[in-house]
C-alpha cells in the first residue's frame, strides 16, 4: 500500500556528506517503490553559512511557510532526520497538531561542536535528548551507538537502520597504474578538525597518501604535508575509480556515527583500517576486512598485510540501499 511520507533535513544538496547520501537514496528508493515522498529541506528558504563551517548553510525557515507545506501534504509518516532550524520546525508542528514523529542520529554534533567552536558536550547532549525523546521512534545504524545513546540517556524506542551501496558503482574492478609510488592509502570524507586526518597524515607508511574530499582544514593540512595527494572532492564513477586505484582505505575518524565510505570501500573490495570506534566496529568484523587497532599505524600495516579484497567485497555487498529502505519502512510511526 502506498503510504505519504514526509521527511524533514537541514543536510541537502548541494552538501556532500553520507547524511545527505542517506536521504537522497532513501526518498529515491521509496518513490520507486511507489510511496509518495515530501523532502522538507532548506531548498527554497533564506540560508547563512555555517561561521566555524562556511561550506554548509543552514536554513532559516518561516514557521508558517514550513506548517503550510506540511499540512498540505497530509502525509501518513513524519521523519526527522536532522536536529536544526527545518527539523526543529517540522517538530513544533508535529506537537502542536499532536502527530507522532520518528527521528535519526546521524551526526555527534556534542563532539562536533566541543572541537570546532568549544561548546561543552554536556549542553549539547542535553538539547539532542531532548529533542529526540520526544520521538516515537529513534532510528540508529549500528548496535554501538544504539548501546551510547541508551547510556547517555536517550529514551525513545530505538530502531535499526542501517545505510546501503551502488553495488553496480562500487565494486572490485582491476587496479589501474596510478602516477605515485604504492601503497596507495586513501581517505575519502569531509577535511575538516574533527575528521582525524593529522593522525593519518602523520604515519611515516611507504607508499602514498590521497586524500578525495574538501572541507575547511584543506588549505592548512595542505601546506602540512605536501608528500599528501588531495583531489578534492568526486562522484559517481570518478568516486569508484579513486576506490579502485587504492591499495587500503584509512579512516582515522573517532567522532562518526557509521560511516558510508567504510561500505563504499568495501564493496569495492578495499580493506579498511581504523580505530576501534562506533561504525568501523560495527562493519570492520572479519580479519579480511581490514584491521581495527587504538595505534592507527599498526592497523594500517595489519590491513596490508591480511586485506583480503574477496572478503571485502562480499562484505560490502551486504548493504544496499532496497534493504535500508526496507528498514527505514519498518520503523516508520503512523502519525495519529
Amino acid at each position: 500500500m502506498s503510504r505519504r511520507i514526509l521527511i524533514a533535513t537541514d543536510a541537502w544538496h548541494p552538501q556532500v556528506n553520507g547524511v545527505v547520501r542517506t536521504l537522497d537514496a532513501t526518498a529515491r528508493t521509496l518513490r520507486g517503490l511507489g510511496h509518495a515522498v515530501e523532502v522538507v529541506s532548506p531548498d527554497g528558504y533564506p540560508q547563512l553559512p555555517v561561521p566555524f563551517y562556511p561550506e554548509i548553510r543552514v536554513a532559516v525557515p518561516v514557521p508558517g511557510w514550513v506548517y503550510d507545506r506540511a499540512g498540505r501534504f497530509d502525509p501518513d509518516h513524519v521523519h526527522i532526520a536532522t536536529e536544526g532550524p527545518i527539523g526543529l520546525a517540522v517538530r513544533q508542528f508535529c506537537a502542536a497538531r499532536g502527530w507522532r514523529f520518528s527521528t535519526s542520529y546521524h551526526t555527534r554534533f556534542p563532539e562536533y561542536l566541543r572541537e570546532l567552536a568549544y561548546v561543552p558536550e554536556a549542553v549539547t547532549y542535553q538539547f539532542l535528548k531532548w529533542f529526540h525523546n520526544g520521538a516515537s521512534a529513534l532510528m540508529v545504524a549500528t548496535p554501538s551507538l544504539e548501546k551510547e545513546l541508551l547510556a547517555r540517556g536517550f529514551t525513545a524506542p530505538v530502531r535499526r537502520w542501517s545505510r546501503g551501496v551502488d553495488l553496480s558503482l562500487f565494486r572490485p574492478r582491476p587496479k589501474p597504474a596510478v602516477p605515485y609510488p604504492r601503497p596507495v592509502l586513501l581517505y575519502v570524507g569531509r577535511v575538516s578538525a574533527e575528521k582525524g586526518l593529522d593522525d593519518f597524515l602523520r604515519l611515516p607508511t611507504p607508499g602514498t597518501k590521497v586524500v578525495v574530499g574538501d572541507g575547511p582544514a584543506r588549505a592548512e593540512l595542505q601546506a602540512r604535508y605536501p608528500g599528501a595527494v588531495f583531489l578534492g572532492y568526486r562522484k559517481g564513477e570518478g568516486l569508484a575509480a579513486e576506490y579502485a586505484a587504492a591499495d587500503l582505505f584509512v579512516f582515522p575518524s573517532k567522532t562518526d556515527t557509521f560511516g558510508i565510505v567504510l561500505i563504499e570501500a568495501l564493496a569495492s573490495g578495499l580493506p579498511v583500517a581504523a580505530y576501534p570506534v562506533t561504525g568501523p566496529v560495527d562493519i570492520v568484523t572479519h580479519p579480511g576486512c581490514g584491521a581495527l587497532d587504538a595505534d592507527l599505524g599498526a592497523a594500517v600495516a595489519r590491513a596490508l598485510a591480511t586485506g583480503d579484497p574477496a572478503a571485502c567485497a562480499a562484505a560490502g555487498r551486504r548493504y544496499t540501499w532496497e534493504h535500508c529502505t526496507g528498514q527505514f519502512l519498518a520503523n516508520l510511526v503512523p502519525v495519529r
